[in-house]
């Protein structure tokens, strides 16, 4: 199991935006139709990476939890689809109906959006204010598959609880930890 960490995109970085096809409603949206009113978190995960399925559910309850506070939730798949068929649209929207995802998957077949937001891993967690600008970057909390600490969600939680409320978020934030992002071999 790969064990790459987050590259931590600077604080204060806009967030890129895009037009991506959303898996589940097969339509293309943009990040200013998606963005939550108060903040958005954007997330890179993918069907097959054992430490996204590990948070699944958790991330599921999050996104339920804080839309009716003014937050976005976004999934973002940029996984070679060619050499890792597990990930391709059609079981993105699987994935999405299975977990119950409120939020759009999106699929980022070109890997520009990845690339953009400068991620590495699945997952990847990115939380942007309501001008969406970065204000965290890294893990969901301490859980790693087979580490037997329960998922919480707290780093993110807290993160966005201090957002919500107005107060600073602590600059000092833990990379997340996961499974590479699967480029497209450009050779």
């Amino acid at each position: 199991m790969s064990r790459t960490p987050s590259n931590m995109l600077s604080l204060g970085t806009i967030a890129p935006n895009f037009n991506l096809l959303d898996t589940v409603t097969n339509t293309i949206l943009n990040l200013q139709n998606i963005k939550g009113n108060h903040g958005t978190v954007i997330m890179f995960i993918s069907n097959h990476c054992p430490f996204v399925k590990h948070i699944n559910t958790r991330i599921s309850l999050m996104a339920k939890e804080y839309v009716n506070k003014g937050i976005g939730f976004i999934a973002i798949c940029s996984n070679d689809v060619k050499n890792y068929p597990l990930d391709a649209p059609h079981l993105m929207k699987q994935l999405a109906h299975d977990e119950d995802f409120t939020f759009p998957y999106l699929y980022d077949e070109t890997q520009e959006i990845a690339k953009n937001y400068d991620a590495a891993c699945t997952p990847d967690f990115y939380l942007f204010n309501s001008n969406l600008e970065l204000v965290y970057r890294g893990q969901l909390d301490n859980s790693r598959p087979e580490n037997g600490i329960p998922v919480t969600g707290i780093n993110l939680c807290n993160a966005i609880d201090a957002l919500l409320l107005g107060n600073p978020i602590n600059p000092i934030q833990k990379p997340s930890i996961g499974c590479n992002i699967k480029w497209i071999d450009s050779k």
